[in-house]
């Protein structure tokens, strides 16, 4: 390891992964649920930087640092421990900044994300180009989710969710992200999901059939879908729909749903300024919940 590496420091951002779609499709016997999922990410979200260490630490800070004081392990930091210990002859240990901007627990595949930027990052820090494969194993042994978020562009998810496929570009689309300020423990909302044992097919093709003409186009076809975890999640967290509902309200709303498993919700719009008009109409009257405008990608 050159005296450059031990200087350096490399940043990445780490945007909040939004499930369009998500149907479950049923349940492996070992309890992984079989989903598929239209996955888009979002501008907004949390920053990464690393830098070579003699050990492993992580300095966590920004407006939602003090919510995962109590989380017993950190994904980024684990991802950084995973990616060190194959390349010892290069990197000593990390230290990781991470600068919490979105809520935890809250649909938004934040932590995947934050571990997906920690491997991206680095790679960039040992000016080592890793395989794809050999990202993709680290990714998918911190969790399903990972994968997907390694190259944060719109994709099609399946299996337990550790496939991807890379999709075109989305058309100009923008989004307001609602959550109302309640975490939602992932597991809790797929044990609350009665599905069969066995693969469950239906009328609708979840691979998104591109190109989509503009944001109205997309809206029709997320309408066309579901998020299987939305009754449960809302049984659970009765707010999901009072968002919903408020997000469908806003002047050129085209669908609000629930991404992931919630608590956070999404509205589509064609608009930028529609949207960012949306999000300071919301937050000026549910001062509890936190909004954002984003676009999506």
């Amino acid at each position: 390891m050159g005296p450059e590496t031990l200087m350096k420091t490399v940043h990445e951002f780490a945007p909040a992964k939004i499930n369009l779609t998500l149907h479950v499709r049923g349940r492996r016997d070992d309890g992984y649920h079989l989903i598929e999922s239209f996955v888009a990410f979002a501008d907004v979200g949390d920053d990464i930087a690393v830098r070579s260490n003699s050990g492993f630490d992580i300095d966590v800070s920004g407006p939602f640092a003090k919510f995962l004081e109590d989380e017993p392990e950190n994904i980024a930091l684990e991802a950084a421990v995973s990616f060190v210990n194959g390349f010892r002859d290069r990197l000593p240990g990390v230290h990781v900044d991470l600068i919490k901007n979105l809520p935890i627990a809250a649909g938004l595949g934040g932590g995947s994300s934050d571990a997906a930027a920690v491997i991206r990052a680095l790679s960039g820090l040992i000016d080592d180009e890793v395989t794809r494969t050999a990202a993709e194993q680290l990714a998918a042994g911190l969790g399903a989710d990972v994968t997907v978020c390694l190259e944060p562009i719109a994709s099609f998810m399946s299996g337990i969710g550790n496939m991807v496929t890379p999709l075109p570009p989305l058309p100009e689309v923008y989004a307001v992200l609602v959550n109302p300020g309640i975490k939602m423990l992932t597991g809790a909302v797929f044990a609350a999901l009665a599905v069969p044992g066995a693969l469950r097919r239906d009328e609708v093709e979840l691979l998104p059939k591109y190109p989509f003409s503009d944001a109205a186009d997309l809206a029709e076809f997320v309408r066309s879908c579901r998020n299987d975890l939305e009754t449960p999640a809302v049984r659970m967290c009765y707010e999901i729909a009072d968002v919903q509902e408020a997000l469908f309200a806003q002047e050129g709303c085209l669908i609000a749903r629930m991404t992931g498993s919630g608590a956070t919700c999404f509205g589509l719009f064609a608009k930028q300024q529609a949207a960012i008009e949306a999000a300071q109409h919301l937050s000026e009257n549910a001062t509890n919940w936190w909004v954002k405008s984003c676009r999506l990608f």
